[in-house]
């Protein structure tokens, strides 16, 4: 009976150390196998192995901080991680990882750039060409025929100027000699990101596809300076949908024209293009520029009002208004 009772606790003892050794081979395995998408991660110097493991998991490289502290234990690897700019992916193990850098295997040279909040993709396109991180042709090969497994892709038609308002605008760090399809996975998985953030947040209850998520976005991006205002101006947008009236945006004509004049001709106004919100009512056939983070937020969670005009002043704040007239009176001071 003795000889049973010892039998099966070490039967039990055998149990919990199988699993717990399968747990941990499967926690330092690939995050993903299947996905190869380089990406770059910067240690800092000083860093300790806890800290290395929490910038791997806020990046999505590792399964766990806790068995990657393990492993570095195990393998005696604690202190030897050298800090730099690595090109790692989520089809490595933890051991991959660890293993590229005890060796240090750095990027030695990166470079940033910039997109400005409302850049339209062409002068997404000119800024990078002129930094020779892109060939042009290339780069707009992509952009119209590149296939991008993203969700919010799902509805959009390859063609022209396909990724118009989807190239997020930040400050990106890349590796020297990052193709243009790098260049334009990271500005996607920006977008991505920040994008669903505020999804989840939202307070609008429309039937809206993404696509008309975003293009309001670009029209507000580029209708307001100021953030306090942006929600508001999707109000302005959103109350005249409701009332069938005509967005009439100085914004969409500008786009068309490739020109950000001060001022429009009524001629310009009289251009036939589905972009052209003051002759087409609603939203205009796709976005018109970048749309930043506090204009995604604006288009979800626009203010509560009754405005139906809006106009800039001199100081770049706007004078909202319900009626006409009121409008022509702060046009006429403005």
């Amino acid at each position: 009976m003795k000889n049973k009772k010892k039998f099966f606790a070490v039967g039990i003892v055998i149990c919990v150390l199988f699993i717990l050794i399968t747990y941990y081979k499967i926690q330092i395995g690939p995050v993903n196998p299947n996905d190869n998408k380089k990406i770059l991660v910067t240690i800092p110097k000083g860093v300790s192995t806890s800290q290395i493991g929490n910038i791997l998991k806020d990046k999505e490289l590792i399964n766990n901080t806790t068995t990657f502290r393990i492993l570095n234990k195990l393998s005696k690897t604690n202190g030897k991680l050298k800090a730099g700019n690595y090109i790692l992916s989520k089809s490595m193990s933890a051991k991959k990882i660890v293993d590229e850098m005890v060796l240090g295997n750095v990027v030695e040279n990166t470079i940033k750039f910039t997109i400005p909040e409302g850049f339209e993709l062409r002068q997404i396109a000119d800024r990078l060409a002129s930094m020779n991180l892109i060939d042009k042709d290339k780069f707009y090969k992509l952009v119209n025929e590149g296939n991008f497994e993203y969700e919010f892709l799902n509805d959009i038609p390859k063609g022209e100027n396909r990724l118009e308002g989807f190239l997020f605008p930040d400050t990106y760090e890349i590796h020297e000699g990052a193709s243009e399809n790098e260049i334009i996975m990271k500005m996607l998985d920006r977008f991505n990101d920040v994008f669903y953030e505020a999804y989840k947040n939202k307070s609008i209850d429309r039937d809206m596809t993404i696509k008309e998520i975003v293009t309001l976005a670009s029209v507000i991006e580029r209708e307001a300076k100021y953030d306090k205002e942006r929600p508001i101006v999707a109000s302005v947008f959103y109350n005249r949908i409701d009332k069938n009236m005509k967005l009439q945006s100085c914004a969409t004509v500008q786009y068309i024209l490739k020109d950000r004049k001060p001022k429009l001709s009524i001629k310009d106004t009289q251009i036939d293009s589905k972009y052209n919100t003051y002759l087409y009512a609603g939203l205009p056939e796709g976005p018109i520029a970048s749309p930043g983070k506090a204009s995604i937020n604006a288009a979800l969670n626009p203010a509560d009002t009754q405005y139906l005009y809006f106009v800039v002043g001199k100081n770049g704040q706007h004078y909202f208004n319900k009626s006409y007239k009121e409008h022509l009176t702060d046009k006429n001071r403005s």
